[in-house]
């Protein structure tokens, strides 16, 4: 008898199958019951691990032992006329029957039992037929009847934190309404860039792409509160709602809960019990708090700006913590604090001058960035917030299992919120079209901000539609230029052929030289013109920022694989290091731009997320051959 019939005779197979099966039924069991009470990673690798030396145990034992009327014996002791191995074959067939019901069972209760309620889309509103009790789904075009815009409510008093106040009370309503699915509701970024400008509401309106604005005034004298609030249908001005309020400071959570409300049942929203929780606990109700929160907005918003980013982020940081204070847990100031030493270990890691004027080793930075931003996760406050905050905590911890899932999550939900850290994933590696479509959304309701602009760009060049991205990125530039927006049009021009006007482009929209001869470096590589590049790497070294970041992108991109190789290979013993990688694999644009094998850390965290190396390259570099 040959050593396969003897294998079969002895049901060997038929252990090992239905071992297997049973293996994935417990695993994803365990998975989802371990991803609902956070247990750590290594729990599940764990399991793995005893699961794939049992599978070992089992063939052994299933080879050199054999079940009988008895019990388990050896084998060798069962003569060939007592054997019982074509019962037991049965009894095997008919267990593993059982466990792939239980498969397609598990399968059919974590897609449609355990998957999270879908968030109804910005581009349907409810409308109750006055003929019928049923509900009948309308689609809604862009500045539909549902879609609103809530200005800064103007402080007419000036008390030392009478704007803040003013400011904040515009954002506890906004949130609030933001919280309802029937309503499209412009993001606080885009509203607040009308603040203090004399603009009518009709160009407002046509701005923001909504047909309804909220504004209204806020005055204090002493105790003393006044608030006025009105809801103005933009295409003909009508007031659909306004009120005023005269009450106290200690009434205030009460006067923006009742606005909130009222402006929503105006938009023909149906209230129910679990709206006004949702709208109750999306705000901060607490006033010191979201005046502090205000404060903390401004400055971080302004160290985005900075030359010098760090003492600006730590000003931000001190605010933030007096909000945390009053507000132990409040996400938001939370995810917008860890800022701060994602930049100390970015920079650090990847070679970019800075200021560290907090004193904090690469150790405690993480340690602080880590513990600040699981804070957030564990007080998330719906479903979708949690998995946005798993996206950055992933990235940022190194811990990547999981994180396509994540990712995948993130692109089926409808808010206008993203993570900030799943574009390195979603793109090079991911679905870079299901993305993009996913960034319309945020861009239809949060206009004004640029990176929404330039994370938009940049999702059509990996998608493969550079056309689309340079018509993006140059709609961008008219709408909110600045920040890295003119990086997405030098790449959307190199991508498209446009050399003549990306060359242009530099000069008119890049404010540091360091980045300029970058760029002009960049252009000669995608033109597959060498001559001329010596010269401008000579200058681009002895330029005051000069960075291994920057230096090992352009390395890439003119084919000096052992440049680039030799400097991710340093980048990779950094305490963040694959984090810093991940990031120059997302802005190359040039494929792989190392080989993996030299940056044995960061290959080891790719590994688990589950996506194929090397990358596609979004844009054509004919002097990079690897």
């Amino acid at each position: 008898m040959s050593l396969f019939e003897e294998l079969k005779r002895r049901n060997v197979f038929r252990v090992g199958v239905a071992y297997i099966v049973a293996s994935w039924v417990l695993l994803q069991v365990a998975d989802l019951v371990l991803d609902a009470i956070k247990a750590p990673d290594w729990v599940i690798q764990a399991m793995l691990l005893v699961v794939v030396l049992g599978f070992i145990a089992a063939m052994i034992i299933a080879w050199a032992y054999e079940m009988t009327p008895e019990g388990l014996k050896r084998e060798s002791e069962v003569e060939r006329n007592e054997s019982i191995t074509n019962e037991t074959a049965a009894r095997l067939d008919k267990i593993t029957i059982a466990l792939l019901v239980a498969v397609v069972g598990v399968i059919l209760v974590e897609r449609f039992v355990l998957k999270p309620p879908a968030v109804s889309s910005p581009q349907t509103v409810q409308v109750v037929e006055s003929t019928e009790d049923s509900l009948t789904e309308v689609p809604a075009q862009a500045g539909a009847e549902n879609s609103v815009a809530v200005l800064p409510f103007v402080a007419l008093s000036s008390g030392e934190d009478d704007e803040y106040f003013a400011d904040g009370l515009t954002e506890e309503i906004l949130n609030s309404l933001a919280q309802l699915p029937e309503l499209l509701v412009t993001a606080r970024t885009s509203a607040f860039s009308f603040k203090g400008q004399d603009i009518p509401v009709t160009e407002i309106a046509a701005t923001l792409g909504v047909q309804h604005i909220v504004e209204g005034s806020v005055r204090r004298s002493g105790e003393r509160l006044r608030v006025t609030a009105q809801l103005v249908r933009a295409a003909d001005g009508f007031h659909l709602w306004s009120e005023n309020y005269d009450s106290t400071s200690e009434d205030t959570i009460q006067v923006q809960e009742d606005i909130a409300e009222k402006i929503a049942v105006a938009m023909d929203v149906v209230m129910n019990e679990e709206k006004r929780l949702a709208m109750r606990e999306a705000g901060l109700r607490d006033v010191e708090a979201f005046i502090a929160m205000q404060k903390a907005l401004k400055r971080y918003q302004e160290a985005h700006g900075d030359d010098d980013q760090i003492p600006a982020l730590q000003d931000a940081n001190n605010l933030f913590d007096q909000v945390l204070e009053r507000v132990p847990g409040y996400p938001p100031a939370l995810i917008d604090k860890s800022d701060l030493y994602v930049h100390l270990l970015n920079d650090d890691a990847l070679g970019i001058p800075m200021n560290n004027v907090t004193g904090l080793e690469n150790d405690e930075a993480r340690d602080l960035m880590l513990s600040t931003v699981s804070a957030a996760l564990d007080n998330a406050r719906n479903f979708n917030e949690q998995n946005r905050i798993e996206i950055d905590l992933s990235f940022l911890s190194g811990d990547w299992r999981g994180i396509n899932n994540r990712i995948e999550r993130y692109i089926e939900s409808s808010d206008c919120q993203k993570p900030v850290w799943s574009p390195q994933f979603a793109l090079p590696f991911g679905d870079a079209q299901a993305y993009a479509e996913r960034l319309d959304k945020i861009v239809e309701c949060d206009p004004l901000t640029t990176s929404n602009w330039f994370d938009l760009s940049r999702a059509w060049l990996w998608a493969g539609d550079p056309e689309r991205a340079l018509a993006t990125a140059r709609q961008g530039m008219e709408t909110a230029p600045g920040g890295w927006l003119p990086f997405a049009l030098s790449w959307a021009l190199m991508a498209t052929g446009h050399f003549e006007e990306h060359s242009a482009a530099i000069e008119s929209h890049f404010r540091y030289k360091t980045d300029r001869l970058v760029a002009h470096i960049s252009r000669l590589a995608a033109m597959g013109e060498a001559d001329g590049i010596p010269a401008l790497m000579e200058q681009f070294k002895n330029t005051e920022y000069f960075n291994d970041y920057q230096f090992q992108i352009v390395s890439a991109r003119i084919g000096d694989r052992e440049t680039s190789n030799r400097i991710a290979a340093s980048v990779d013993q950094h305490i963040q290091g694959a984090q810093a990688l991940m990031l120059a694999v997302y802005w190359c644009s040039c494929g792989a731009p190392f080989d993996i094998e030299l940056t044995p850390e960061f290959a080891e965290k790719f590994r688990a997320t589950g996506y194929d190396w090397p990358p596609p390259s979004p844009i054509k570099w004919p002097l990079k051959d690897w």
